[in-house]
């Protein structure tokens, strides 16, 4: 019998602050659908992050739990995991650790862990709160829906590529864009969960470790993510050039 797949979701009490953990329970249960034997493996922060583990989560946080987590993974050990290729997806405050160099909320700068070519600062404006819509630059991903709380600014350098486009909201807050690739590496600002609300990124994800994966029923998904979609068009939150473009396609 096959070994399970190990989600491994990093720092749940600290990282977790905006229900983010519920990533890890998305993508280990849609393996599961598909007869898939998998498991999530809470690393708590006491804990040593687990070199075999086959995909890694990390969610949001305030100033105080970023600074600490990034103090424990200083170590190398999800630099390791990135290197030989297993998945890392990470949300708000793990997207920015991630990066070169953050800032605390006393605007002290901290350094990150460099697995992805980005620096935060802070927004010119005001925080960013509300709905976040996307366009993923991955097609079979399509258009991502979230909520965003966060004041930060993220500017990617040239190893870096954008999740998408930002259609409503604010994201990273420059180049339109949202969130970063970089090699196996997927980041973004889109809470809700993230991966409750976009199978096809959850699966984009998942792939990557279990090759092509069985259609599942995502009823449930699509009425919520249109659910959302008609939300955004009617409050008219952030939209790029004042207009609504509904999706194409939900996927």
């Amino acid at each position: 019998m096959a070994d399970p797949v190990r989600i491994a979701l990093v720092y749940p009490a600290v990282l977790g602050t905006y229900g983010d953990g519920g990533n890890a329970v998305v993508l280990t249960q849609r393996l599961r659908w598909r007869g898939i034997d998998a498991e999530t493996v809470p690393v708590e922060i006491d804990q040593p992050l687990p070199d075999e583990a086959d995909l890694y989560v990390l969610g949001g946080g305030e100033d105080s739990a970023q600074t600490l987590a990034v103090s424990r993974l200083a170590n190398g050990s999800l630099r390791r995991a990135a290197d030989r290729g297993a998945p890392i997806f990470a949300v708000c405050a793990g997207y920015q650790i991630l990066g070169e160099t953050f800032l605390d909320g006393h605007g002290d700068a901290h350094s990150g862990l460099g697995l992805i070519d980005c620096r935060t600062d802070r927004l010119d404006g005001p925080r960013a709160i509300g709905e976040l819509l996307v366009d993923a630059s991955a097609a079979a991903v399509g258009v991502l829906t979230g909520y965003e709380n966060h004041g930060g600014r993220t500017v990617l350098g040239p190893a870096a590529t954008p999740l998408g486009v930002v259609r409503a909201g604010i994201g990273n807050g420059h180049a339109g864009a949202d969130g970063a690739v970089q090699g196996a590496v997927v980041a973004t600002y889109l809470h809700g969960p993230a991966l409750a609300r976009n199978p096809a990124l959850a699966d984009h994800l998942l792939s990557r470790v279990t090759g092509p994966l069985a259609p599942v029923d995502d009823r449930e998904a699509h009425e919520l993510r249109e659910e959302r979609f008609r939300a955004v068009r009617a409050a008219g939150r952030g939209m790029r050039r004042g207009q609504w473009r509904p999706p194409a396609r939900d996927s």
